[in-house]
Formats: C-alpha cells, sequence, structure tokens
C-alpha cells in the first residue's frame, strides 16, 4: 500500500536539522534516490514512511498527509483567495468611483451654473458602488462563518 507523505514538511524539517539528503538517506536506511522522490511529492510505501519517522524520531502520522485536513486547507486558501480578489476589485471600482465624482464636479460646475447636473449619474454610481461594498462584506462575514464551523 502506498502513502502520500507530507514532501514540505520532511524537506523543511530536513533543513532545519542540516541534514542532507544522503544523511537522511543514511539515517532511515533508505536509498537516496527514495528520499528525493519523497521529497518531490511522490507516494512512499509504509516501510519507507515508518523509516523516516524513526529517523525523525516521530510518529508516522506525523509525516503522511490528511486528505480531509489538506482538502480543507485548500477550501481555506481558496475562499480567502476568493475574498481577497473581491476586496482588490471593490477598491479598484471605489477608486473610479472617486475619480468619477471628481469628473462629475467639474461637468457640473464648469457651465457657470450653481446646479449639480451630475446629481442623478452621481447617486445611481454611489448606490451600485454601496451594493459592491455590501457584497464584500457578507461574502467576507460568510466565509468566516463557513471556516468557524470547519474548525
Amino acid at each position: 500500500m502506498q502513502f502520500r507523505p507530507d514532501a514540505e514538511k520532511i524537506k523543511r524539517w530536513r533543513e532545519e536539522r542540516l541534514w542532507s539528503q544522503e544523511h537522511l538517506a543514511d539515517l532511515a536506511g533508505l536509498g537516496l534516490r527514495t528520499v528525493q522522490r519523497i521529497e518531490n511529492g511522490d507516494s512512499a510505501s509504509r516501510d519507507s514512511v515508518m523509516a523516516l519517522a524513526a529517523a525523525f524520531n516521530v510518529d508516522a502520522a506525523a509525516l503522511t498527509i490528511n486528505e480531509k485536513t489538506e482538502a480543507a486547507e485548500q477550501r481555506e486558501q481558496k475562499a480567502k483567495k476568493g475574498v481577497a480578489a473581491l476586496r482588490l476589485g471593490f477598491l479598484i471600482n471605489l477608486a473610479c468611483w472617486v475619480f468619477g465624482m471628481i469628473v462629475f464636479a467639474g461637468i457640473s460646475y464648469s457651465d457657470g451654473n450653481s446646479q449639480f447636473e451630475m446629481l442623478a449619474p452621481a447617486i445611481w454610481w454611489t448606490v451600485g458602488i454601496a451594493g459592491f461594498g455590501l457584497t464584500v462584506v457578507i461574502v467576507e462575514l460568510a466565509t468566516r462563518f463557513q471556516q468557524e464551523q470547519d474548525a
């Protein structure tokens, strides 16, 4: 049966101990190529995982990836990226709104008339940007709530 060891954790632990791949292979009683494959993310046999665990003096479960936990972490990262993209989109739109309001003020007051002719477009654009902001807040709250439920 093949196991999926956590390649990044193994590599990080090896580097923290200032071990070379050759040294880890010697400690674990494995071939250098086996250690290289495992650190590249390939699956490993139960015996290889047990040997690495013994070399690091940890339980074998500490070296394997829990599929459910990894899937939850990936969902969380994807949600964070989505919220960040939505927030960035809002900030870009907000900057455009500020620039647009300056242009609307210039248009309205350039004719010498004391009326703000661009009032209707300014109001509707403000309603739109407020709706976008509300959407960002709701999505952020929903994402946080979902993360709390998963934890």
